[in-house]
């Protein structure tokens, strides 16, 4: 379901629930990313689309790898390219084998190295009861959140060197657990779990590797997932759900200079959820 305007920027958090808003109008880069390239998974719309347009923001060209999406996926080109950098659309499904090597290989081709991997593409279906979460729902789950994520990241090591960044989207409910999206919520603990081994074994090569774990974000997965979204992030500490806008600036500061000193961590914006670990 398409939500209307939701590229559209304010100054303040807009109503809740009426579009996201992927980039505050006064935020202002200052080219912590200059020149840099990153891949963006699922960067086609929501925390995706945000995190590209940050990017380019701070100076950096940007790959978007999509699936379905073409109209969210040519806005997404638009705002890039309105930031003065450069967009590549590749659409497919990053859990087919082939499609994964296509795509590294064709970045390999326009680029030779990348400096930013963002592993955020991902999918939830809402059960009430474990009963009602088939075999099917359970291995797609599975295989589009956390199988593709560590096979695509296979793919992109040998384009990565000293001081590259991989960024990999996890949940709150990777450490409070979900009572609706229990598939889901296993395969983000999985993340939190790759991300931590995956710091460990490439510490040594200096590529540095993180996470981020958005809590009640309004994107359009919400709204097409959840039948009532009424109540949708009323339940955190600050009483409302979080914008793409709000948790796009932890990428970057992941993805820049500033992190460094930084991996194997995992950045919790969720509105005041208190989470151990």
């Amino acid at each position: 379901m398409k939500t209307q305007n939701k590229s559209q920027s304010k100054s303040k958090v807009p109503k809740e629930g009426l579009y996201p808003e992927i980039i505050r109008k006064n935020y202002l880069g200052s080219q912590k990313l200059l020149n840099k390239k990153a891949v963006i998974t699922g960067g086609d719309s929501g925390i995706g689309q945000a995190v590209a347009v940050h990017f380019a923001r701070e100076g950096a060209d940007v790959v978007i790898i999509y699936k379905e999406s073409d109209e969210d996926a040519k806005e997404t080109k638009q705002l890039v390219e309105k930031e003065g950098r450069k967009c590549i659309l590749i659409k497919g499904d990053l859990t087919k084998k082939a499609f994964r090597t296509r795509c590294a290989e064709k970045i390999k081709k326009d680029w030779e190295n990348l400096n930013i991997l963002v592993n955020n593409a991902g999918i939830h279906t809402s059960e009430d009861t474990l009963e009602n979460i088939s075999d099917q729902q359970i291995q797609e789950t599975f295989t589009t959140n956390i199988i593709s994520m560590i096979s695509f990241t296979r793919e992109f090591l040998p384009m990565m060197n000293e001081g590259s960044r991989i960024i990999c989207t996890t949940s709150v409910t990777a450490y409070r657990g979900s009572d609706h999206l229990i598939d889901y919520a296993a395969t983000k603990g999985a993340i939190l779990s790759f991300i931590r081994s995956l710091s460990a074994n490439l510490a040594e090569k200096r590529i540095l590797v993180n996470g981020v774990a958005p809590g009640p974000i309004w994107t359009p997965l919400v709204k097409e997932t959840f039948e009532d979204i009424s109540t949708f992030g009323k339940d955190t500490p600050l009483k409302r759900a979080g914008q793409p806008s709000e948790v796009a600036p932890a990428y970057v500061f992941l993805a820049s200079e500033d992190a460094n000193y930084i991996t194997g961590e995992v950045i919790h914006i969720n509105g005041g959820d208190f989470v151990g670990g």
